[in-house]
């Protein structure tokens, strides 16, 4: 089977976990690197051996006629992105947060529907391998067919000092939203891997370094349409005990009518039946790329699946019930009340 050719535009702090994974999957070809910033997309080919850099969008779609792209850009400028892509008939995997707006994901999603394109958000948290390890578990209903809870504590601890954040990812702190549009949007979308569909939310969100304008506390409850229950405590200020927390990004607790199951951040599952003792569930995983090789197995999906002609887990039009999600917790927020999805 002939490589996919690829392409791919940004070449921000996070885009080297896209551009290290694309590296080791064997049917893809990345032709292309565009940026805004000449000299970054040039040292992106030359590090990883990509073919040729850009600065223009359409200039590099049009000389390469790629197979797919890849946007790694903020999502204000996602919607022209695809308009664009779609106008030169080129398939899509796009970071996420997926829009600025419901409204403008909904436009992506029409976008989409009306066109041969095919598309996937780079939803890459539910791609771990303990996310992974869990649905299974859940699936075998080793804990039972009845979920009672899923509980998600996550403590980052990157966040408390006068200078959060600068080392990293600098525009965190002036983001109007931050927790749970840049990083809760991924928990919401692991609640309904792993739990179900989400029909209530009840939030509340608090700002406790006063050096940045967004969110960075949450505590959000959710109802699943099974009739369970979940819990989001998250914290980028508080600290974390663990020696990387950014490995599982938080530890988890998922109980049923016949035990629980538990994830350590340090990656390891246990098993509690009823009655029973914790025991260690034996699974593999591998600490490369970003977070269990997330990244490179959510590439992996998108390209076998595009190959295959199935369908993508986190396709647009299942996906978008994650920003409903995200839209109505700042509305319970805000009013102080539980709100219906």
């Amino acid at each position: 089977m002939a490589k996919l050719k690829g392409v791919c535009i940004g070449a921000g702090y996070f885009s080297q976990f896209h551009f290290e994974a694309w590296k080791r999957i064997d049917a893809v070809d990345i032709v292309g690197v565009c940026d805004s910033v000449k000299e970054r997309a040039e040292d992106i080919v030359n590090n990883y051996g990509f073919k040729q850099s850009y600065t223009s969008v359409e200039e590099m779609f049009r000389n390469e006629k790629p197979d797919f792209v890849d946007i790694i850009t903020p999502p204000e400028s996602h919607l022209e992105l695809c308009k664009l892509a779609a106008a030169h008939n080129i398939h899509i995997i796009c970071q996420k947060p997926l829009a600025p707006t419901l409204e403008e994901a909904q436009e992506i999603e029409s976008l989409i529907a009306d066109s041969e394109v095919r598309m996937m958000v780079h939803e890459n948290f539910r791609f771990q391998p303990w996310h992974r390890e869990l649905k299974k578990l859940l699936d075998a209903q080793t804990i039972g067919s009845k979920l009672h809870t899923i509980n998600l504590r996550m403590r980052m601890g990157d966040g408390w000092q006068t200078d959060a954040y600068m080392n990293r990812q600098p525009y965190f702190r002036e983001m109007e939203r931050l927790l749970i549009y840049e990083t809760g949007i991924h928990f919401i979308d692991v609640f309904r891997y792993l739990g179900g569909e989400i029909t209530q939310v009840y939030a509340k969100l608090r700002t406790l370094n006063n050096n940045i304008k967004g969110e960075d506390f949450a505590w959000v409850n959710f109802d699943f349409a099974n009739g369970g229950l979940g819990f989001l405590d998250a914290n980028r200020y508080n600290e974390n005990t663990s020696e990387d927390p950014r490995l599982t990004f938080g530890a988890v607790l998922i109980e049923g009518d016949k035990g629980s199951l538990r994830l350590y951040d340090d990656g390891k599952i246990t098993v509690q039946l009823l009655g029973d003792k914790e025991r260690q569930h034996e699974y593999s995983f591998k600490k490369q790329n970003f977070a269990g090789d997330c990244v490179f197995a959510t590439q992996q999906h998108f390209i076998k699946n595009l190959q295959l002609g199935a369908s993508f887990e986190t396709d647009v039009a299942n996906y978008i019930p994650n920003i409903s999600v995200l839209e109505k917790i700042y509305e319970s927020s805000q009013k102080g009340l539980p709100l219906q999805v």
